[in-house]
């Protein structure tokens, strides 16, 4: 490696020591951290005989197809909470692009997916009490000589699926700096950056740990060469609608709760991440949310 880039490797070193939580946007100054949301009256809300659940469905291991049929934690979560809430719930699978537009535009009710809560996202969904917490990884094939450094400077060519945290962690943190010299491809959705990562025509893919983990997992060609924890912690978390207008905030959190506290979560979990640490639920949450101000919907004292 010549002196410009053993240079440039220190720089990404220490830009990911101090940024692996870069993709959460800052507090504006002077801007409240909690704003009271806007509820819709119980009394004026009908209650439907169908929700329509949005489902990226190419996000393993919290949801995608197999054999016609939904899979995944998210998945499983969403049915066992449907049961025991009386909700009828009908999954449709929308690419990740469509789900947020789809849910603001009231043509779905909820997302059913791994849906990190970002203080952007905060201004037009609510959000459940989070259940899950994530950290990222780096994909390379498995010959390659890269490794979490290398992977992320000195000319790569590096994937992710746009709109991902992820993959806006990259973009804000990494490819501004032009002393990085890397090149960013943007993928709908994981599998095809893992599908073109294979075939070379990117160096790197950046991914939450867990889909990375399985992809890399269930694909001989790929390894993970480096795995990045990010602070604060960046959770997972049911969307809804700004505002709840469905009301569905407070079946889904006494959901959540509930499956947590019978086991069943760690159950649906563990037969998808076997052995994998069941984090406390309620999750960390950060106090930007307005939907996780107390008090919260579904979470009796």
């Amino acid at each position: 490696m010549n002196t410009k880039c053993s240079f440039l490797v220190l720089v990404v070193i220490l830009l990911l020591s101090m940024a692996v939580g870069g993709c959460k946007a800052a507090q504006e100054p002077g801007k409240s951290a909690s704003q009271p949301q806007e509820q819709v009256d119980q009394g004026q809300v009908e209650t439907k005989s169908k929700y329509v659940a949005g489902v990226e469905a190419t996000f393993p291991p919290w949801a995608w197809v197999e054999g016609g049929e939904f899979k995944g934690i998210a998945v499983d979560a969403i049915r066992a909470i449907a049961e025991s809430e009386g909700l009828n719930i009908e999954f449709q699978e929308m690419p990740w692009p469509s789900l947020i537009p789809a849910l603001t535009e009231g043509k779905i009710d909820l997302i059913v997916t791994a849906v990190s809560v970002t203080e952007e996202r905060a201004g037009v969904l609510d959000y459940t009490i989070p259940w899950w917490e994530i950290n990222r990884v780096v994909l390379v094939q498995k010959d390659s000589t890269l490794n979490g450094v290398t992977a992320l400077c000195c000319g790569v060519t590096v994937g992710g699926q746009g709109g991902s945290t992820d993959f806006e962690w990259v973009k804000q943190e990494l490819a501004t700096n032009p002393g990085l010299d890397i090149e960013l491809r943007e993928f709908e959705d994981p599998v095809m950056a893992v599908e073109d990562l294979k075939v070379g025509r990117v160096d790197a893919v950046v991914i939450d740990s867990d889909t990375g983990a399985k992809l890399a997992a269930e694909q001989p060609d790929v390894r993970i060469a480096a795995q990045f924890y990010t602070y604060p912690p960046e959770p997972y978390a049911i969307p809804v609608k700004k505002g709840d207008p469905q009301q569905l905030l407070q079946k889904l959190n006494h959901g959540i709760m509930q499956l947590y506290a019978s086991g069943k979560w760690a159950e649906i979990v563990h037969k998808y991440i076997p052995g994998v640490t069941i984090l406390p639920v309620p999750a960390y949450m950060p106090d930007y949310v307005g939907s996780y101000q107390q008090p919260i919907p579904g979470l009796e004292k």
